[in-house]
Order: C-alpha cells, then sequence, then structure tokens
C-alpha cells in the first residue's frame, strides 16, 4: 500500500466505497489523514466501515474544513450531471481529486525521479500497458502495475528511487488528476467513447490530452485528426513529443512497416523491432502498441536489446487476441473480451483462416459491420442468445452451425480446424456481452482455455484456472 502523507493530519471527504474507492480511503488513513467516507450504496457504506472507516453522510460534514475531496472516477463528474457530492465540494471551493493524483502527490513528494509511465487512449492502453510492465520486469527492474487494468493505483508499493511504475488511466482518472506528470505519458488513439461521462467528443480529448500535456515525453499516436491536433499543440507548448503510427511513414517518430517498427529520427529510417512471428503482437492495431511501448521504454532507459527480448517473451494480454493451445497446425486463440463487433475486429483481421466461435448477449448492431472480414472466417460456431440474428447476418457468405453452447463450439470447431489440414486458427472473439452463459467476460474465456485443455493432443501455451 501506498499510504498517503501528503494530506497527514487534514480532514479529507471521500465519495464512493466500490474496491478503489475503499483502498484510497485506507491509503489516506494509513498515511495520517482524517478521512469521512460515504457512497449511495449502504451495502459499500458497511463494509467500509467493517474495515475500520469513519463514514458519514457527506450532505451532513462541514465542507469548509476539508482540505480535499477525492472522487472514486465511477462517480460522474462533469456529466450528465456532476453529482450531488460534486456540487457540494465545488460550493465550498473544495478541490475535487482522485487516487491517481494522489499516487502523483506521494510520488513528487517521496521518490520525484523514479520512472512513471502513464497510459491512456480508447483502444489499446491495456495491451499496451501489459506490454511495458512486461518488458519493464522480464529486463530484471522492480515494476509495479496498476490502475485502469485492475489494480488500485493505491495499493502498489511505495514510491522510492529505482521502483518503475506503468499505470493506466481512464479519462475518468485523468479528469481527477489535474498535476499528472509522468516521465512518459502515452496517448494511442481517441475515437468517441464514455460520452454519456464527457459529453462531447471534444471535452473527451480534452480531458485525454491532459496526460501526455504534463508528461517529461509524450508518446502519441497519430492516425486520428484528434490526437494529431492534440501532439501539434502540446509540442508547440513545449513538450518533447514522439508521435507513433500503424499506418504512415513519419519523418521523426515510431511506426509500422515491413512487419516491424521502424524509428524515424534526424532524417534517419532504422527498424528496430521484428514483430514478424510473436502471435500475441498480431495486427497493425499491436503494431500500434508495441510502438508505444518501444517509446516509452527508450525515454526511460530501457536498452533496445531489452525491449527486443520483452516483446518477443510478452505472452499476450489475458482474454485479448491470446494464443492459449496449439495442435498441428491449429492454433487455439482467446479472445473473449471482445464483447462487441468492434471489439471482435482486430482479431479477425490478423488471421486468415478462421473456425470463429461467436454470440453471447447480443449488443446493438449486431455484427454486420465484420462483413469485410467475413471472407476470413471458414466456419462460424454460433453460441448464446445471439446465435439466430447471427445466422442472420451470415446468411449464404460463411458457412455456420447454431452449437448452442461453448462446449459444443469448442468441439466441434476443433474437429473441424483439424480435418481442414492447414494452418488456421479456432478463436473465441463472441462480439457479444457474456451475460447470458457466463458470468463476465473472464469466465467465459478461463472456461473456454479449459476446454481448449482437455482436448487430446493439444499443447497448451498458458495453464488453464483452477476449477474451470
Amino acid at each position: 500500500m501506498i499510504a498517503v502523507t501528503t494530506f497527514a493530519g487534514r480532514k479529507v471527504a471521500l465519495f464512493g466505497l466500490g474496491g478503489s474507492g475503499l483502498a484510497t480511503a485506507q491509503a489516506l488513513i494509513a498515511g495520517g489523514a482524517d478521512v469521512i467516507a460515504w457512497d449511495d450504496n449502504p451495502d459499500s457504506v458497511a463494509k467500509a466501515q467493517q474495515a475500520g472507516v469513519k463514514t458519514g453522510d457527506l450532505r451532513e460534514i462541514d465542507w469548509a474544513a476539508q482540505a480535499a475531496f477525492v472522487l472514486s472516477p465511477g462517480v460522474p463528474l462533469t456529466h450528465p450531471k456532476p453529482h450531488w457530492s460534486v456540487d457540494l465540494a465545488r460550493s465550498a471551493g473544495v478541490e475535487i481529486i482522485g487516487d491517481v493524483e494522489l499516487f502523483v502527490r506521494e510520488r513528487r513528494a517521496h521518490a520525484p525521479d523514479c520512472p512513471f509511465i502513464a497510459i491512456t487512449g480508447t483502444n489499446g492502453k491495456s495491451t499496451t500497458t501489459a506490454l511495458i510492465a512486461h518488458i519493464l520486469k522480464s529486463s530484471g527492474r522492480d515494476t509495479q502495475l496498476g490502475g485502469n487494468i485492475g489494480t488500485a493505483v493505491l495499493t502498489l508499493d511505495p514510491p522510492k528511487a529505482g521502483r518503475f511504475y506503468v499505470v493506466e488511466c481512464s479519462s475518468y482518472q485523468i479528469d481527477l488528476a489535474p498535476t499528472i506528470n509522468p516521465s512518459a505519458g502515452i496517448l494511442l488513439n481517441l475515437t468517441p467513447d464514455h460520452l454519456d461521462r464527457h459529453g462531447t467528443m471534444q471535452h473527451y480529448a480534452d480531458v485525454k490530452e491532459r496526460l501526455v500535456a504534463g508528461s517529461q515525453m509524450a508518446i502519441v499516436g497519430v492516425d486520428d485528426s484528434y490526437c494529431t491536433l492534440i501532439a501539434d499543440r502540446i509540442e508547440r507548448a513545449g513538450v518533447r513529443v514522439n508521435r507513433i503510427s500503424r499506418r504512415t511513414v513519419l519523418a521523426d517518430g515510431f511506426y509500422f512497416a515491413d512487419g516491424g517498427i521502424v524509428h524515424a529520427q534526424a532524417g534517419k529510417s532504422e527498424p528496430i523491432a521484428d514483430l514478424q512471428g510473436i502471435d500475441t503482437l498480431k495486427g497493425s492495431h499491436n503494431a500500434q502498441n508495441a510502438a508505444a511501448a518501444i517509446g516509452a521504454c527508450l525515454a526511460v532507459g530501457v536498452s533496445i536489446e531489452e525491449i527486443q527480448a520483452g516483446l518477443r517473451s510478452f505472452p499476450g494480454l489475458k482474454h485479448r487476441m491470446q494464443p492459449v493451445g496449439r495442435k498441428g497446425s491449429v492454433t487455439f486463440v482467446n479472445d473473449s473480451k471482445a464483447t462487441n463487433a468492434d471489439a471482435a475486429a482486430p482479431a479477425l483481421s490478423s488471421y486468415d483462416r478462421i473456425f470463429w466461435i461467436a454470440g453471447g448477449l447480443p449488443k446493438s448492431g449486431g455484427i454486420a459491420s465484420l462483413a469485410p472480414l467475413f471472407p476470413r472466417i471458414v466456419k462460424a460456431y454460433l453460441i448464446g442468445e445471439a446465435a439466430p440474428e447471427f445466422a442472420s447476418t451470415l446468411g449464404e457468405a460463411v458457412p455456420y452451425e447454431i452449437s448452442g453452447t461453448l462446449e459444443r463450439a469448442v468441439e466441434h470447431a476443433a474437429k473441424d480446424a483439424q480435418a481442414d489440414g492447414g494452418t488456421s486458427v479456432v478463436m473465441l472473439s463472441p462480439a457479444c456481452a457474456s451475460f447470458d452463459q457466463f458470468r463476465n467476460f473472464e469466465v467465459r474465456g478461463d472456461r473456454f482455455v479449459s476446454l481448449v485443455a482437455a482436448l487430446d493432443g493439444v499443447t497448451m501455451l498458458i495453464e488453464p484456472e483452477k476449477g474451470q
């Protein structure tokens, strides 16, 4: 745990007592703050009380006495309208911050030179975050991985010299981190997302910009117009910028070409990383992730040889285009995290002969947008509530069967792929939510892995979760 000493002896109000909120309250208390916490969910309040956190309705506290108001990122700050606790804090002139800002202040106070890499973007940030952490760890560095990727940042080990932090940041977290100042800040891309919480695309982009604007070195993807403008703007403001692209040859920066990453600098271009043969980094979207990781790792002193070794050994992000087993020329790929058509597209575009397991709880739009990728699909195995709808969309373009369950789909797809005789993949990339058959996409993915492991003759690339 990182004890938040920067508010020692001062009163702090906190709202939101889910996992990260409770961890934040405990970190503040451990650092000597006088915390009063609340949540709209009585069960969360009760859990916090059992954990020793002082609770009280924030409508009834003395706001003038509070040094800060700490808001959990899941609570609306601006749109569709500010939460009532935000209105109270603003009326009293109390600054509103989140757990990432508390981490930033602790780092600044105790180890301002320890490397801090922060990653954001609409797509790819979790893979990029995991890849950077893997490169650092595999090179022997003391590495802390957290943030939006699933580990609350204040539960990490405390800042100290030589300790590296890799933190995935959502737009909600950035909005609550006004002084964020990473050693290397990454903005991968921007497409419309979370507009219910940001109101407009421009406001969403403005929030994301803050992360790179405060960086010592900014790594910015320039394959969309919003990020291109951000890169130009922060560079004019004096920030050092490395641009990255998966589509365009750059005069300066890192770009994808001929199956690898090229570094352009001072009028010269040099291939620095070959991605061919790295199954966990297939596809141009992963080339962008790799380019960002390379730029960030170089910025914090990692050698290109260490980076190349880390790229080659990257196991992939769990449930995201994750090769899990092989039998002969057939590879089994777990892409359970693809819970809509847009999320399934990268995996489908990365392989040529696919025995595709799809379906679950359908989302609006279905899979019609994936039609350009249908020629890559040898056969589809449809499961869950979406099966009839997906069958209608596939029509005569793709052979399919309505398997119904994941168990039957894996069995039939594996048999057909083996009989096919060519180099192919059996891929779970559902393009659907999981909730009709599984509690979440993680459980669905773990079940897929266990079913693959049970097939005769499969060499597993990862260990199945126990109990699946």
